[in-house]
C-alpha cells in the first residue's frame, strides 16, 4: 500500500526490511513522484529497451554497519533506473571504485542492482530517496524524507561514522540526530571535505558529493575520497587499506 506519511511509516518500521519496505512505497511529495515517473517513460537513449524502477530508493549494505554513508538522492538514470543506490551511473562508479579501493567493498563497479557487489561495514542512503528535478529536492522534500534517516539511524546500533557526501547530506544527518535527541554543538558544524564533528556517538567525516559537477572539474579525485574512508574506516575500529 502506498505510503504518504513518512513519519508513521518510518515509526512503524521496526527493522531494516520493513524500513526498505516503506521506503519503497512512498508516495509523499507530488513533485518527486511525477518526475521520477515521468524520467521512467521518457528514458534516456542508450536505456531505451531497460525498465526503470521508478520508486523511492531504500538504503543497501551491510545490517551491521559501522559507517553510514548519506548521499543527496537517487539519479534520474542511475538508482531511478537500475532500485539500488549509487548503481548505474558515473558517481556511483566513482563512489564504489573509492570504497573498494579502502578495502570496504568487494567489487570497483556495481552497474545494475543484481551485480554481486558487498559492502563490508558500510551502509549507503540518500538523504532524499525519490530522485529531484536537477539533482536539487525542496526544502520541504528533505524534510519529508527525513523521518527515514532517523529511523535508519535507530535501527544502524553498531554505527559509528557518517560519512555525509555533501553539503545537502551533512545537513541532513545534523537534523537528524537533533531529532533522535542528541545535542548538536551551536554553531552548528560547518561542511567541507574531511570536515569532522562529534554528536553523540557519531563522528561525522564530510566529503564532496562524487557528482560529475565535483569529480570532472577535479575538485574531488580518487586520493580525495579514498583518503575520507580510510579516516572513516579507522574511527570506527574496520582495517583499511591505505590509499
Amino acid at each position: 500500500m502506498p505510503t504518504t506519511d513518512p513519519q508513521a511509516a518510518a515509526r512503524s518500521a521496526r527493522d531494516l526490511p520493513a524500513l526498505d519496505a516503506a521506503i519503497c512505497a512512498c508516495n509523499a511529495c507530488p513533485r518527486l513522484v511525477a518526475w521520477r515517473e515521468e524520467q521512467a517513460r521518457v528514458k534516456v537513449a542508450r536505456f531505451r529497451d531497460e525498465t526503470y524502477w521508478a520508486r523511492a530508493v531504500p538504503g543497501f549494505g551491510d545490517p551491521g554497519a559501522r559507517i553510514l554513508l548519506v548521499g543527496l538522492a537517487p539519479g534520474a538514470h542511475g538508482a531511478n533506473r537500475t532500485g539500488r543506490v549509487f548503481t548505474g551511473d558515473a558517481s556511483g562508479d566513482f563512489l564504489w571504485h573509492a570504497l573498494h579501493a579502502v578495502g570496504l567493498a568487494d567489487h570497483p563497479v556495481s552497474r545494475r542492482a543484481s551485480d554481486p557487489l558487498e559492502l563490508s561495514g558500510v551502509r549507503v542512503i540518500a538523504a532524499v530517496r525519490c530522485a529531484p528535478p536537477a539533482n536539487k529536492p525542496t526544502p520541504a522534500e528533505q524534510a519529508a524524507c527525513r523521518p527515514y534517516l532517523v529511523r535508519e539511524l535507530w535501527l544502524l546500533d553498531r554505527v559509528r561514522v557518517i560519512v555525509p557526501l555533501g553539503a545537502i547530506g551533512w545537513d541532513a544527518t545534523l537534523r537528524s540526530l537533533e531529532t533522535l535527541g542528541y545535542d548538536v554543538p551551536t554553531p552548528k558544524p560547518r561542511f567541507g571535505h574531511a570536515a569532522e564533528a562529534v554528536v553523540g556517538p557519531y563522528t561525522l567525516v564530510g566529503t564532496y558529493h562524487p557528482s560529475q559537477q565535483n569529480t570532472f572539474t577535479g575538485r574531488l579525485t580518487p586520493p580525495m575520497m579514498e583518503a575520507v574512508f580510510a579516516r572513516a574506516a579507522s574511527l570506527a575500529g574496520l582495517v583499511p587499506v591505505v590509499p
